[in-house]
Formats: structure tokens, sequence, C-alpha cells
């Protein structure tokens, strides 16, 4: 396992280079977000290697494009009713904000719809379930994006080749320029000039998982102790933990 310090491409490159033409040249298959810098250095480095764009890093975008639009209608619901609250106000009176079925107000209806949408709706709990139903009908477009989101995760759970998610995509990026959503918009144009990287996800189904698994370790081991000050001693304890 090789550490560097911080992200920029020369050094990385310089010190992989040191590495043998012949035992780079066994690297078949790197998996990397759409990061250009992580590109060039694998191109660079790995010539021979398959480049493999993270399915989580295609999902998570589509999922924040979801969630821009559910926090854009969540701050006109706060705008909303701080204005009537200040209209009830001025005539001496109390603002008594209107519950839905379930008991949430329109503002807490879209701060508690967070969750809910970043899963299946096979995984949902009985009570999201029912918030996702009035979600739904108050926000239609809220609908339309999570469904476009549950269509591309459909497409990279179920698609068997490189021909079938092709197909796939072209009609989930036809979706979403019928929609006219700009952060949609903004994925879809990401997805197609990373499309053959995408599509090489298909060939063997490589992800990230264990690398940001072990990330996340590293980032939990470290916080235990608020920092790192004997680098040396951090990575023996890293490689005699978890090696």
């Amino acid at each position: 396992m090789a550490i560097f310090s911080g992200t920029k491409v020369g050094p990385i490159i310089e010190q992989l280079l040191k590495i043998s033409a012949k035992k780079r040249a066994k690297v078949k298959e790197i998996t990397l977000d759409m990061a250009n810098s992580m590109k060039t250095i694998a191109k660079q480095c790995f010539p021979k290697a398959i480049q493999v764009t993270d399915r989580f890093h295609v999902q998570k975008l589509a999922l924040e494009a979801l969630q821009d639009i559910r926090i854009k209608h969540r701050w006109d619901a706060i705008d909303r009713e701080n204005q009537q609250i200040k209209q009830a106000r001025a005539k001496n009176g109390t603002f008594v904000p209107k519950e839905f079925s379930n008991g949430d107000t329109r503002k807490q209806l879209l701060a508690r719809s967070r969750y809910l949408l970043y899963k299946s709706p096979n995984n949902w709990m009985q009570n999201q379930y029912e918030r996702s139903k009035i979600l739904f009908a108050q926000y239609p477009d809220i609908k339309v994006a999570f469904d476009l989101v549950q269509g591309l995760r459909n497409i990279l759970n179920t698609a068997t080749s490189i021909q079938t998610a092709y197909t796939k995509l072209a009609h989930w990026y036809k979706d979403v320029e019928n929609t006219g959503f700009r952060a949609f918009n903004t994925i879809a144009n990401t997805i197609s000039l990373n499309y053959r990287s995408i599509l090489n996800y298909f060939i063997n189904r490589s992800t990230n998982a264990s690398a940001e698994s072990f990330n996340a370790k590293i980032k939990a081991f470290r916080a235990q102790f608020r920092g790192v000050k004997n680098v040396e001693f951090f990575l023996y304890r890293l490689t005699t933990i978890f090696a």
C-alpha cells in the first residue's frame, strides 16, 4: 500500500513511475471517481489498465441533484412560514401551521423527507411510506426527480452488459432532458462525458467500496486521537490493526 501526501498530480506520478513498468503493466483495472487528476495519473502510470468510474460516485451525483430540489422547496416553505408569522403578529394573532395527515407541517415534511429519498421504496419504514405519499402529492417535481434516481440505480443494478447499459442510459438521458431539471441535466452531461469509463463498470462490476470503507476506518481511527503527530507510528498502527 502506498500513501501520498496531497493530491497533486505531478508528485504522485513521479512516485508511481518509480515502480517498474513491468509491474505497472500487470494492473488490469482501476476504479476511480470522475476527477480529471485521477484519470491523468491512471493513464500515465498504468496505461494498460481499464479505467472504471465508481458507480457510487455516479449515484451520489444523482442523489445530490434530488436533494437540491427538496432543499429549494424547503427554503421556500421556511420563507412562506416566516411571512405568515409576521402577518399574524401584525394583527396581534398567532400563526398555527397546517399539519398534514401524518402530523408534519410543510416545513417538517420537507426536512424529514431527506433520508427516505436516499432509499429505495422497498426499504422504507411505514412512516416513511406515508410521508412519501404526502411529499410526492405536494411536490410532483420531487417525485419525478426521485424516479430518475431510482431509474439510474436500477440500470446500475440490473444491466448485464455494456450494450444493455448503453441503451438504458441513452433512454435515461432522454428522460432527464424531458424534465428540464437543470441539476439533472448537469449530471446527464457529466455521465455523457465519462460514459466510456462508466460503461466499463459492467465488465467486472468493480467498485471503490473496499477502498472507501478502508478510508472511513482510517478517518475514524484518526479521530479517536484528535489528530496525528507521529506519522510513522500512526502508519505502523494502521498496518498492524487493519492490514
